[in-house]
């Protein structure tokens, strides 16, 4: 046994010898075929560039991973802190450019490990990273600045494994929106960020800077979470795909919590294709969250659903009591995307309310159960952490760090509130709650969305992204949105308070909802309506927040 290790070991020297000089031979002759290719080739705008555009680049030498890296980071430099201040990344990976140099080696040696490799992907600040890396990991807080992680997230893990880049953090609706009454898009570390779209305007939330540093082409996609509306919301009003996965589908462990009934992360991106690949990438079992257990064992490769006649045969029901508090403009979009529909095959029933309707809308159920859940969830999620320098350890440390540091979290006049974090810390886990955890699954679920789809025969639910996310959210049911159109020019400029809730060009977003694990067939449904109008581009940013670097600056220098 002792000469056979010894072996192994002499193999394994020379195995890494080789490899190294490998490696030292393909990099310099990588360097020159790059600089050759990159001269003659095209390249993709960066504000709209799929990641198939990407990986068909990467793939011909016209640049590298590198290059990608450099542009996104310079692209962030331009008009996150600066010009028009977005503040739509909290921190970059200072070892993203390492990361791209071996992903751009291993490609050249080895090939790709499949669509993701060497594509940088943000994460929302509530998905951690390992520590070792140089991000941290805080919810956009104070609180947790400095603290160590005792492992990716699993969804983190697996885009890793997949070859993609972590390229940094985004800035968030601080705690997921789960501290307060403030506005959207506001954290302790990363200020108030604001959409690209609206100067000054609401990017929604809670994963605001996912939203918006996608929308610009600050990357190539990110990642959100979402508990109710965090996905959807935000990819509502900046312009983008957003799939909001059925609670179960994509693993929570390692993200920061609000509820283990509600939350889920899914991928928010520029094209319904973009959103499939990276959702067949995060989605899977996870021992470490029991929920993912209940998933189809299998995990479907969502690309396969990218069908253009996705919407022939189908049968698309319109809750309309839920319309109550929409725009009219939208309203009015919504209602002419149903002739395009009608026109790509699917028959739309409309009416189709929920036979629970009031029920639904007078049940206050979900605030039971994600106070409680958050109370329970965060003083664990804080008790697995490795090191924490500011030494909290419960919701009620969080509570009084804040009060402690009021300067930096507490801001006036408008980020003072911690109210929905003094209500948690007064809950506790009792029958109210489990009978609250029971009545929402009945009302979202049971007599909601599949009580509706039953009742109408429907194999999904059309409504605008603005008043989808509830029913969901109780269910723990899949939503994608895709853009839909914009609010008209002449729109009034809302009050800067601090941020604007509405403006000319808003965009805004259409919605298609089912049941548990239908995520292959709304993906198909999106990627249909999405080929029929391609939306996203009748109206970009306003000027200021278009960065102008792209890979022309970068490629080959």
């Amino acid at each position: 046994m002792a000469t056979e290790r010894i072996s192994l070991r002499r193999l394994s020297l020379l195995t890494i010898f080789v490899l190294v000089l490998g490696l030292v031979c393909a990099s310099h002759g990588m360097a020159a075929e790059q600089a050759v290719a990159s001269s003659a080739a095209s390249f993709p705008d960066l504000y709209e560039a799929s990641i198939a555009e990407l990986q068909e680049g990467l793939e011909k030498g016209h640049f590298t991973s590198v290059d990608l890296v450099k542009a996104y980071f310079a692209r962030i430099e331009e008009v996150n802190l600066q010009g028009p201040t977005l503040r739509a990344v909290l921190e970059t990976n200072p070892s993203a450019l390492k990361q791209a140099a071996e992903l751009d080696l291993e490609r050249r040696l080895i090939g790709p490990r499949g669509p993701l490799h060497g594509i940088p992907i943000l994460l929302k600040d509530n998905i951690a990273t390992l520590h070792s890396e140089g991000m941290n990991t805080t919810a956009g807080s104070f609180a947790l600045l400095g603290s160590v992680v005792p492992r990716d997230a699993h969804v983190a893990a697996k885009l890793r494994a997949a070859g993609a880049i972590l390229l940094g953090k985004a800035n968030l609706s601080e705690w997921a929106h789960f501290r307060g009454n403030v506005p959207s898009g506001f954290s302790g570390r990363g200020g108030q960020a604001t959409s690209a779209y609206v100067p000054l305007g609401d990017p929604s939330g809670s994963s605001s800077g996912s939203g918006i540093g996608t929308s610009i082409g600050l990357t190539a996609a990110a990642l959100g979470t979402e508990t109710d509306g965090s996905i959807i919301s935000p990819s509502n009003m900046n312009n983008l795909v957003g799939i909001k996965p059925t609670v179960g589908l994509t693993s929570r462990a390692g993200v920061i919590p609000i509820s283990a009934h509600q939350d889920t992360v899914g991928p928010m991106a520029r094209s319904v294709a973009d959103a499939a690949v990276v959702l067949s990438i995060i989605a899977g079992r996870d021992p470490r969250d029991n929920f993912t257990l209940a998933q189809p064992p299998i995990v479907p490769d969502y690309t396969k659903a990218l069908k253009a006649d996705g919407l022939k045969g189908v049968r698309l029901g319109v809750p309309r009591k839920f319309f109550t508090r929409t725009n009219a403009n939208i309203v009015a979009a919504f209602n002419a995307s149903l002739d395009t529909i009608r026109n790509l095959g699917a028959t739309i029933v409309d009416p189709a309310d929920f036979p629970d309707f009031a029920e639904l809308e007078a049940s206050r159920n979900e605030t039971i159960v994600t106070q409680t859940d958050f109370k329970v969830g965060i003083n664990q999620y804080i008790a697995e952490l490795l090191s924490v320098p500011t030494g909290v350890k419960t919701l009620a440390d969080l509570i009084a760090f804040n009060t402690a540091h009021a300067d930096e979290e507490l801001v006036q006049p408008f980020w003072t509130d911690q109210s929905e974090f003094i209500s948690s810390e007064n809950t506790s886990v009792n029958q109210a709650f489990f009978d609250a955890v029971a009545a929402d699954k009945d009302l979202g679920a049971t007599r909601g969305i599949d009580g509706t789809l039953k009742a109408f025969k429907l194999d999904a639910l059309l409504l605008p992204s603005a008043v989808a996310p509830g029913p969901a959210a109780i269910a723990g049911y899949p939503i994608i949105t895709v853009p839909l159109g914009f609010l008209p020019p002449n729109t009034t400029l809302a009050p800067a308070q601090p941020t604007r809730s509405s403006g000319p060009n808003q965009p805004f977003g259409l919605a298609f909802m089912g049941t548990a694990f239908s995520e292959f067939d709304l993906i198909s449904f999106a990627f249909a309506y999405e080929q029929a109008t391609h939306t996203r581009l009748k109206q970009l940013a306003f000027s200021e927040a278009i960065p102008k670097t792209q890979l022309a600056d970068v490629a080959g220098k």
